[in-house]
């Protein structure tokens, strides 16, 4: 059997020598026919709000929050649609913030690549930086014996708030999308690192799928909220970045709607798990590094037996990366335990830690190989294997199992996450 794996822009073809393979991908929704129209409509009738146009007064300053270069977000599509909406609104009036969290800032060009030329030439365009408290304004004080909650100040200071977002299941959050694009999106570091704290992200309702009870989701619109929010464009993607749906209006109404609806497309009920499983992390732009590449580690997880093996296929074409210390918790313990114990310990607060205890919660349950750009040594130092020929691994993975052995693929990673029933 041939199945085509996400991976980097183009993708890849991997051989499975069994019959006994289980493909397990998101229900295909196909795109919106007039993605244009089809938006139009929604921010016109929006979901417990008022339309998009009447939000925002033409001597109203506007903050537009989107996403980073690592999420699939069409931003480039989306702005010039609500530019047009917000005609009546001078251009020098609206900022648009582009939400990086703890992520390094995007280049000029990556930039221009996000928003599209035009919009890039015409509009203020600024990265959010968590590092720099002198960029960012207090809007709330401190509390619980913590620090103040800071938002980055173009976004605080302005009069009326956007946020553009995409929705999909979420490995700690339950889905993306909502008020996550605020927080952590451009939320200062000290807040980010206490909502990414090890009880919370190890909690059990920390998990894909999962709203209600989620302390994650909780902690996230509570820091969120701090300041209002007047509109929300949400989306849904199908593999092909195509939007399927849209999801506009209030930042709590208008985001459940379209988590449930990501709910019954992108999740996928499995009766039992597997000792091999193959995964990727949904290709480009997902895949660039192996920090976000944890992904789809854990959307495999989520049915693979105890002591299975895991090959992931990610390009990780920007390495671990070599910002944040993810490499760093990586490169210091001796096994996926020892990080735990770290991360776990009274009083330890890092960058990156969230990602890392995912991972090592992954590690512990299996074996993981990865097939990507990273270089053997660094992938071995990490804890992983390094595969050298996709085919080759799969075959000797399969072989050792017996030719009946059932096999799960996950080939577009995280976007399609299954559940055992």
């Amino acid at each position: 059997m041939q199945i085509h794996l996400q991976y980097g822009q183009d993708g890849l073809t991997a051989e499975l020598p069994t019959e006994n393979a289980t493909i397990i991908r998101p229900r295909f929704v196909e795109g919106l026919p007039d993605e244009q129209a089809a938006f139009q409509d929604a921010v016109r009738r929006p979901n417990g709000a008022r339309p998009l146009a009447e939000a925002v007064a033409a001597h109203e300053r506007v903050a537009i929050v989107i996403a980073d270069g690592t999420r699939p977000l069409p931003s480039d599509r989306l702005l010039p649609w609500i530019l047009a909406e917000l005609a009546h609104v001078p251009e020098e009036n609206v900022t648009i913030v582009v939400g990086t969290g703890t992520h390094r800032p995007n280049t000029a060009e990556e930039l221009e690549q996000i928003v599209g030329a035009e919009v890039y030439r015409r509009l203020r365009v600024v990265n959010h930086n968590a590092y720099e408290e002198e960029s960012m304004a207090v809007v709330r004080p401190g509390q619980d014996g913590r620090g103040p909650l800071m938002m980055n100040r173009e976004y605080a200071d302005a009069d009326r708030r956007i946020l553009v977002g995409f929705i999909e299941p979420h490995f700690m959050a339950g889905f993306s999308g909502g008020y996550k694009a605020v927080f952590p999106g451009v939320a200062d570091l000290a807040s980010i690192l206490h909502y990414h704290r090890a009880e919370i992200i190890g909690h059990p309702q920390s998990k894909w799928g999962v709203l209600e009870g989620n302390p994650t989701q909780e902690q996230i619109r509570a820091n969120a909220s701090a300041l209002p929010v007047d509109f929300l464009v949400n989306v849904t993607l199908n593999h092909k970045r195509q939007i399927t749906r849209f999801f506009c209006g209030d930042v709590i109404t208008a985001h459940e709607e379209g988590c449930r609806y990501a709910k019954e497309t992108a999740m996928a009920a499995v009766d039992r798990s597997f000792p091999l499983v193959i995964t990727t992390n949904s290709g480009f732009p997902l895949d660039q590094n192996l920090y976000q590449s944890v992904k789809g580690m854990c959307a495999a997880a989520e049915i693979i037996e105890d002591d299975g093996e895991m090959i992931v296929a990610a390009r990780c074409n920007d390495g671990f990366p070599a910002h944040g210390n993810f490499t760093k918790l990586l490169y210091e313990h001796s096994s996926p335990q020892a990080m735990l114990e770290t991360i776990f310990r009274p009083g330890f607060h890092m960058l990156d830690q969230w990602q890392v205890q995912k991972f090592a919660e992954v590690a512990l349950r299996a074996q993981v190989a990865i097939y990507s750009e990273l270089e053997p040594d660094a992938v071995s130092r990490a804890g992983l294997t390094p595969v050298a020929d996709l085919n080759d691994h799969i075959s000797t993975a399969v072989a050792a199992l017996g030719a009946d052995a059932p096999v799960a693929v996950l080939p577009e990673g995280p976007m399609t996450i299954p559940y055992l029933v």
